[in-house]
C-alpha cells in the first residue's frame, strides 16, 4: 500500500460479540483492526473470531485493555487514535459492553482525537445464559453524533505528569518541599521546555522567581486543571501546595498520549 494513502483503521473493544465485530470492519474495509481485549471477558470463540478477521484484514493487533475501567478505554483509544493521525480512524462502541463504549465514545468527542465512533444494531440477541455471543448479525451501522469536549493540554500533561510523581525530575528536592509549590512547576516547566515558559528567562540573582511566571503558570495550567478538578491547590503559609486529585490521575491516564504525540 502506498503510505501516503491514508489507512482504514478500526478500533474494535470486545467483550461478547462477534458479528457486531466482524460485519462492519468487512463492509467497510478495514485495512487495520485494533481488538481491545481483556483477560477476563474472554470467550471460547474469540480465537475464532480472530482468525476470521485476519482473513478478512490485511492487518489484526490486540491490545490489552480493562474494558471495565472507563479511563483506560478512553486512554487506549485515545493513544491509538494519535498514532493515527494521518489515517480514517473509527471506533466501534458497540462490542465491549457499556463500560468501552462510555470510554470509547467519549475518546472521540476530545477535540484532539480525530476519530468517528460507530454504533452496530444486531438483527437479534442471544438467549439469557447462551455461552454463544451476546447477538447476531448486524441490520444496521451508523455513525454517532459527536459534542466536541476540550482536554488538557499536551503542557497541562506534562504537569499533571510531574504531580503524579515529582521525584521523576532530578531539580525536585523532596525533602524541602514536598508536596510541590508553584516555583517548582515554573522550574520544571523551565527545564523540560514547556510552552508556557518557552519565553521567559531565569531571574538574574537570588531575588526569586519574576511575578509573570507565577501568572503564565496560573493562567496556562493551574486554573484550568483546578476548575476542571485536575489539582488541587493548598495555601501553606505564603506559598501553595499542588496535589494532582483522583480525578487528576484518571485524566493523566487518559491523555499521557499526548505527551508522546502531542496535541496542538
Amino acid at each position: 500500500m502506498d503510505m501516503d494513502v491514508p489507512q482504514r483503521v478500526h478500533v474494535v473493544p470486545l467483550g461478547y460479540e462477534y458479528d457486531r465485530i466482524l460485519e462492519p470492519v468487512t463492509a467497510m474495509r478495514a485495512d487495520l483492526v485494533y481488538v481491545l481485549l481483556d483477560e477476563r471477558q474472554s470467550a471460547t470463540y474469540h480465537d475464532d473470531l480472530l482468525e476470521e478477521l485476519e482473513r478478512a484484514v490485511r492487518t489484526v493487533e490486540t491490545v490489552a485493555c480493562d474494558l471495565g475501567d472507563v479511563y483506560a478505554v478512553l486512554g487506549t483509544v485515545t493513544t491509538l487514535a494519535a498514532r493515527h493521525a494521518a489515517d480514517d480512524v473509527r471506533v466501534n462502541v458497540s462490542g465491549g459492553g457499556t463500560i468501552a463504549a462510555i470510554g470509547a465514545t467519549i475518546a472521540c468527542m476530545d477535540v484532539d482525537t480525530d476519530a468517528t465512533a460507530y454504533y452496530v444494531k444486531p438483527e437479534g440477541f442471544a438467549h439469557e445464559g447462551s455461552s454463544a455471543p451476546a447477538s447476531v448479525g448486524m441490520a444496521d451501522l451508523s455513525q454517532l453524533p459527536t459534542y466536541p469536549i476540550a482536554s488538557p493540554s499536551p503542557e497541562q500533561v506534562a504537569i499533571m505528569e510531574f504531580l503524579a510523581d515529582p521525584t521523576r525530575w532530578d531539580g525536585f528536592d523532596e525533602r524541602r518541599t514536598a508536596p510541590p509549590k508553584k516555583k517548582d512547576l515554573i522550574a520544571y516547566g523551565r527545564d523540560e521546555g514547556l510552552p508556557f515558559m518557552a519565553d521567559r528567562t531565569p531571574p538574574d540573582g537570588a531575588g526569586g522567581e519574576d511575578k509573570g511566571a507565577f501568572r503564565v503558570l496560573d493562567t496556562r495550567i493551574l486554573d484550568p486543571l483546578e476548575t476542571d478538578g485536575y489539582v488541587r491547590l493548598e495555601q501553606r503559609g505564603r506559598r501553595y501546595a499542588i496535589e494532582l486529585t483522583e480525578r487528576g490521575e484518571n485524566a493523566y491516564r487518559a491523555f499521557r498520549h499526548k505527551l508522546e504525540y502531542g496535541g496542538e
